[in-house]
């Protein structure tokens, strides 16, 4: 049996401008070339997952319906592009409660390789901070990919030194590049 071969990405700074706790459908701003970008990689035989960390529902800043309502508006306009996320995986703890699938856990990764047949070691990870590059490196995927969009830079920056294993490009675009340049 064939594996699925999948790319997680990170949603906040990564796929969207980070708005700092974004709970309004109408602030979703999806970055420039992004939704080309998901679509060159779907169109390579890419399963689409987004993997996000969602604190301000267990903060108490706005509810699960919020984050829904934002993913609709976000998958709606993918759509007008014709891409689709095969699914999406949401964390809504704060920090500090316990969370199935809170980056850096790998929770979300493993429930997609369960659910959806996705080899993990043929897959990527794809985030602007240093806990979605973990999520990746501890479900075994094949690269980890920091983008400099969002909090990319900054962490580039700050954790240079323990960046050794991460492929690190300018945003999706070069995420994408990179990725279906390997695969050759």
């Amino acid at each position: 049996m064939t594996k699925n071969r999948a790319v997680f990405l990170d949603r906040d700074g990564t796929l969207i401008v980070d708005k700092h706790y974004l709970h309004k459908p109408e602030e979703v701003e999806i970055f420039p070339g992004a939704a080309e970008a998901l679509r060159r990689l779907e169109d390579a035989g890419f399963l689409l997952f987004l993997v996000t960390n969602q604190s301000g529902v267990g903060r108490g800043y706005f509810t699960m319906n919020d984050v829904t309502r934002v993913h609709a508006h976000l998958e709606a306009e993918l759509a007008s592009e014709d891409v689709t996320f095969t699914g999406i995986y949401v964390a809504p703890e704060a920090p500090d409660q316990p969370s199935h699938g809170r980056k850096p856990s790998p929770g979300f990764l493993f429930d997609a390789r369960e659910e959806f047949e996705v080899d993990l070691s043929a897959s990527y990870m794809i985030g602007d901070k240093r806990i979605d590059l973990e999520a990746g490196w501890n479900a075994g995927v094949a690269a980890s990919l920091l983008v400099r969009t969002g909090y990319g830079a900054e962490t580039e920056r700050r954790e240079a030194a323990t960046l050794e294993k991460a492929i690190v490009v300018d945003g999706l675009k070069e995420a994408a590049d990179w990725i279906l340049e390997r695969e050759g």
